[in-house]
């Protein structure tokens, strides 16, 4: 794994963002290189995992694009890489992994 991708797993896994999972896109095709998706505990944790994001991102020299929020599902865009901060209704609902699972690169469970 690159230095971004470590660094978004790492905090999000501290700050108790649950089943994170990293998708390694290179070479398929598709529009990103990577996609992390992790279950939140819920809206407001949710949007905490995004405010700390976006310091770490910011003061690791890292630009996001855009950021499409809801409370149950928040979409940040790297460039290279979409990251997915879902409640787990939302997560089951849409299961954007089973589209994605066969590029799996990581798998980072946290129990709790």
């Amino acid at each position: 794994m690159n230095d971004k991708i470590d660094l978004i797993t790492t905090l999000i896994d501290e700050k108790k963002g649950e089943n994170i999972q990293v998708f390694d896109m290179k070479e398929k095709g598709y529009f990103v290189d990577s996609v992390i998706i992790t279950t939140t505990l819920g809206d407001r944790h949710g949007a905490a995992l995004l405010d700390a994001l976006k310091t770490a991102l910011k003061d690791a020299k890292e630009h996001i694009i855009a950021v499409e929020e809801s409370d149950d599902w928040i979409v940040i865009d790297l460039g290279d890489t979409l990251i997915h901060l879902m409640t787990p209704e939302y997560r089951s609902k849409y299961n954007i992994e089973e589209f994605l699972d066969n590029y799996k690169l990581e798998k980072i469970d946290r129990e709790g």
